[in-house]
C-alpha cells in the first residue's frame, strides 16, 4: 500500500491534475513510482511467479486506487458543476468522475471514488487526477491511496 496526499489548498486550472506535496505512506517496493509536488503516479505492471502453479497466470497487476478530496469553486469563479475524474494513461475514467455543484464560491463538497486499474504484466502506466470542469477548481486535503490485494501479506 501507498499514500500521498496535499493538505495545502491549490488551484487546479481545467484538463490540469491534482498535485500531491507529501508520501506519508510511500511505496517502498518500486511498484509506485511518484516526484513530491507533482500529479503523476507511475504504476507498474509486476506480477509475481506462480511458482510451478498455474492458477495465478495473470496477464495484468491490479491496483486499488482510492482518492478523496474537498473540492469548490475559486473567487471569481462560475457558480455550477465542477468534477475531477481519475486517469490512466491520459484517459480519463467516465466511471470515476466525481461531480457536485457547489451554490457559492469557496463552498466545498468531499468527493471519493474507488477504482480497479489494471496494469499490463511488465508495462507501466500513469495514474492522475485530473479536473474534469470547464473551469478553475479549488482542491484540499486530497489524499490518494494505492494498493494490490493480490501481494497483501497473510498468515
Amino acid at each position: 500500500m501507498a499514500e500521498y496526499s496535499n493538505v495545502s489548498q491549490q488551484t487546479v486550472n481545467p484538463g490540469e491534475s491534482v498535485v500531491f506535496t507529501n508520501s506519508p505512506v510511500p511505496c517502498n517496493r518500486g511498484l509506485v513510482r511518484h516526484r513530491d509536488d507533482t500529479g503523476s503516479f507511475l504504476l507498474t505492471g509486476y506480477v509475481p511467479s506462480s511458482f510451478g502453479c498455474s492458477c495465478n497466470r495473470s496477464n495484468s497487476a491490479n491496483y486499488l486506487v482510492d482518492f478523496g478530496a474537498n473540492i469548490g469553486i475559486p473567487e471569481g469563479g462560475t457558480v455550477g458543476a465542477i468534477s475531477v475524474a481519475i486517469a490512466i494513461d491520459g484517459t480519463t475514467l467516465p466511471a470515476s468522475t466525481m461531480e457536485v455543484t457547489p451554490a457559492a464560491v469557496d463552498q466545498f463538497f468531499n468527493v471519493s471514488r474507488a477504482i480497479n486499474a489494471p496494469i499490463y504484466r511488465g508495462c507501466c502506466q500513469t495514474v492522475t487526477v485530473r479536473n474534469t470542469s470547464d473551469q478553475p477548481i479549488l482542491v484540499e486535503n486530497a489524499n490518494i491511496i494505492f494498493s494490490r490485494p493480490d501481494l497483501a501479506v497473510t498468515r
